[in-house]
């Protein structure tokens, strides 16, 4: 069974969490749209200045959706 990689991007102040909210539309339509095999997103608010929205990729999309989005990091995911 293949990893799974939470890519991550971050957003820093006031209107953070509404940002990161909002990424997260995008990333969904873009899994629609590549018929990528997960469908795991989510936005995550830290604090009022900093929020992250996240998608969930297999090894083998990591690289051609890392190169596509450009996540500012990503980390192993555990369900």
């Amino acid at each position: 069974m293949s990893r799974k990689i939470k890519l991550i991007w971050d957003f820093r102040g006031p209107a953070s969490a509404k940002t990161a909210e909002h990424h997260e539309i995008h990333l969904k339509e873009y899994i629609a749209i590549e018929k990528l095999p997960l469908n795991i997103t989510g936005f995550e608010v830290y604090d009022e200045m900093h929020a992250i929205a996240f998608m969930v990729v297999t090894d083998e999309n990591m690289i051609p959706v890392r190169d596509a989005l450009k996540p500012h990091r990503g980390e192993l995911y555990n369900e």
